[in-house]
């Protein structure tokens, strides 16, 4: 089936467009009163494993704002759930794993499960959504870098400084790469299986790279997401996304990966100068400045697609949609992008 509106799909092989395609990380979600009435409702797991509501709350920003592509409703920590690790989704505290990894027998323990069974919701999900949507945008899925699950599965929690994460891979390499290897290797097979259910691109999330120094994020994540972009990329176009590593761009921008992630403390013109202005790129407003009043964010967004070009870029923010965020601020960045003509 062809996907009426490709504009999102036209800009990651880096084809001519008249305007870029827009969607924003985190759309479906926190920001909006629907999702929240669901959420009321229902725990996150709940939500994440239950097709009806996954395939709903990845449709409803959609039906509200028209965004160019959808990107599925899940959580980057179904993967360690499938894998042995317990994980909890605790309310205004967020993930906590009450077993952290954190030794070699840990490690041991730790399975690259069959994931046609462990994540089978993820690729109900993915069809139920798929109907929803009725070929009229592409729609995303999503996995963490096995850099940044890693950090969860050690740390058992969020951080500021993944200090245990890095003391782990610091002090105990093996078995820090055997964990990362496990994880590579079941983010491979679950990314593969949601294209088989009917994803059009995935994206790789490596929210944390940036805590790491450009020699340890080579050793410790780079390496583990160009093989997760070496397996798919016959299969779909791979966007990868580290947020704080604008100095692994250059790197990146020679892998097979369709687009690369930009967050917003790198400009549009360094971005492009670090990756050689041929890769299509992604971002990087700041989420915090749809805050400012709907006029600003029109005209910065403006402002966003002059300075990285029309063409191989997909508008998007630096980092996740904040809860915070007024609904018609969110609008006002969609519409600027829809309204946008080259001047």
């Amino acid at each position: 089936m062809s996907i009426k509106n490709d504009l999102f799909l036209r800009a990651l092989k880096g084809e001519t467009v008249d305007r870029p395609p827009v969607w924003m990380m985190r759309q479906a979600g926190r920001y909006l009163p629907e999702f929240i009435a669901i959420r009321e409702k229902y725990d996150f797991f709940t939500r994440c494993r239950t097709p009806e509501l996954a395939s709903e709350i990845t449709v409803q920003p959609i039906r509200r704002y028209g965004m160019d592509a959808a990107i599925l409703f899940s959580d980057i920590l179904v993967i360690p759930q499938a894998m042995n690790i317990e994980v909890q989704m605790k309310p205004n505290f967020g993930p906590y794993l009450p077993n952290p990894v954190r030794t070699q027998k840990d490690v041991d323990h730790v399975v690259v499960p069959d994931v046609t069974v462990e994540l089978d919701y993820v690729y109900q999900a993915i069809k139920a959504t798929k109907k929803l949507l009725n070929d009229e945008i592409p729609l995303i899925g999503f996995a963490g870098s096995p850099w940044t699950i890693l950090c969860y599965c050690v740390q058992g929690q969020g951080s500021k400084t993944f200090d245990k994460a890095k003391e782990f891979c610091f002090t105990n390499p093996i078995a820090a790469h055997q964990l990362l290897q496990k994880i590579t290797d079941t983010t491979i097979a679950y990314l593969k299986e949601k294209v088989k259910a009917g994803v059009n691109a995935v994206q790789v999330f490596d929210s944390w790279g940036g805590m790491l120094s450009p020699v340890d994020y080579q050793e410790f994540s780079w390496q583990y997401i160009n093989q997760i972009i070496e397996a798919l990329k016959d299969d779909a176009p791979v966007i990868a996304f580290g947020k704080g590593c604008w100095f692994a761009l250059g790197d990146m921008a020679k892998s097979n990966a369709s687009a690369l992630g930009v967050d917003w403390t790198c400009s549009p013109r360094n971005a492009r100068y670090l990756t050689g202005g041929n890769i299509t790129l992604q971002g990087n407003f700041d989420p915090s400045r749809l805050l400012s009043p709907p006029s600003e964010i029109k005209k910065m967004v403006h402002q966003m697609i002059n300075e990285f070009g029309k063409d191989k870029y997909i508008v998007n923010l630096g980092h996740g949609i904040l809860p915070n965020i007024p609904l018609d601020h969110a609008k006002a960045f969609i519409d600027a992008v829809k309204e946008y003509s080259p001047s």
